[in-house]
């Protein structure tokens, strides 16, 4: 029986690290104009980025790699901005993955920020305090359980990407071959006990994924009077 290897696990790892930081950065802004803001878009918006949700993996993936190839137009600008090709590269990967894990973690910032209400804001405003100086020194704080429930669950679903990965990155060990691709290898190969044991660790991490969302969910919970 051959080594179980692990470099798949450590891509897939680095790949949600990355993803997530990313999402975090990028969602956190989208997420408190989506909870503020009485634009006619909203809904559309809102719409546009729960859109993964419901789209099938392979479908949101064609239309990304379609995007990131050599003659798509995010591909052409972007080797026109001196970038290397995007389509079966880390970097690719990356995109995919922020954009088929965008609604967990927008999604559960937006609830947060809508849960903070109005009083303390307008509290700050009397204190003079700036729209940015509302955002971190009140809002953030408050949103905590949220930050942590969007991280927790952007990630959780980043380890878990197949369809997307496949088709933006296909299967190049050590580059693009992630932990779900190398599990259907070891099934299409007939090697049970190494899809077994990689099937096997991606159960017990999403027991602990979502154990912990519930956690910090009940933790946070303001209690029954």
């Amino acid at each position: 029986m051959p080594p179980l290897d692990l470099a798949p696990l450590w891509l897939t790892l680095r790949l949600a690290a990355v993803t997530t930081l990313l999402l975090l950065l990028l969602g956190t802004p989208l997420a408190w104009w989506l909870a503020r803001t009485s634009c006619r878009l909203k809904s559309g918006i809102e719409a546009l980025v729960a859109l993964p949700l419901v789209l099938p993996p392979t479908v949101l993936g064609f239309y990304l790699l379609v995007a990131l190839g050599p003659n798509g137009p995010v591909g052409v600008l972007w080797r026109g901005l001196g970038g290397q090709p995007l389509v079966f590269t880390f970097s690719g990967l990356v995109i995919g993955s922020a954009v088929y894990s965008l609604p967990f973690v927008v999604q559960p910032l937006q609830n947060a920020f809508e849960a903070v209400g109005e009083g303390l804001l307008e509290a700050a405003a009397t204190l003079r305090a700036t729209p940015l100086d509302r955002f971190f020194s009140v809002a953030v704080p408050l949103a905590r359980p949220g930050f942590l429930t969007a991280a927790t669950l952007g990630f959780a679903h980043t380890v878990g990407e197949f369809g997307v990965v496949l088709m933006i990155g296909g299967n190049i060990p050590g580059k693009t071959k992630v932990i779900s691709i190398a599990i259907y290898d070891h099934v299409e190969a007939l090697e049970y006990h190494q899809a077994y044991l990689l099937s096997g660790l991606l159960l017990v991490f999403a027991f602990l994924v979502l154990l912990s969302v519930y956690t910090v969910n009940r933790r946070f919970r303001p209690s029954r009077p």
